[in-house]
């Protein structure tokens, strides 16, 4: 059996250092309880949050918008390159047990929607102002929490 695969979601320029930190606490976070942290692998919180599942020991996959693996922030340990620029956000949301968003911008409500669409559980943090399906969370302990215990893990 494998362990859940959670996307961990969010701008890849934030222009709040809070956003990143807290994404790397998600990553840790997530790490620590066993998940696999999927991001679309560039920086930001997807860098942010592969740093912060390494810290914990953990592993993180990069779903990347381009063709080449080296484009891949460090901290990721597997690198899948696409080619689809923004619609891998699909495939990270497809490939994931569920979603934490850290902060938001476009990209970040693309890859809620399509979650919402598609069944996948969506909690969020400092994000897009949404309602049900989407689990609002005051801090990223909470949201990981909440989220693992979804997944009943």
């Amino acid at each position: 059996m494998h362990p859940p695969y959670v996307a961990v979601v969010g701008p890849s320029a934030p222009e709040d250092p809070a956003v990143v930190e807290a994404a790397r606490e998600a990553g840790r976070l997530l790490a620590e309880r066993g998940c696999l942290v999927v991001t679309g692998g560039l920086g930001g919180v997807m860098a942010a949050a592969a740093a912060g599942a390494k810290d914990a020991g953990g592993t993180s996959l990069a779903i990347l918008p381009g063709v080449r693996r080296e484009d891949a922030s460090a901290g990721h340990d597997i690198a899948i390159p696409t080619g689809m620029g923004e619609m891998r956000n699909a495939l990270i949301v497809r490939s994931a047990d569920a979603v934490l968003a850290v902060g938001g911008a476009w990209g970040t409500l693309s890859e809620i929607a399509l979650a919402a669409r598609t069944g996948v559980p969506v909690f969020a943090v400092d994000s897009w102002d949404l309602p049900e399906p989407v689990v609002a969370c005051q801090t990223v302990a909470e949201a990981v929490v909440r989220l693992t215990s979804a997944l009943g893990h």
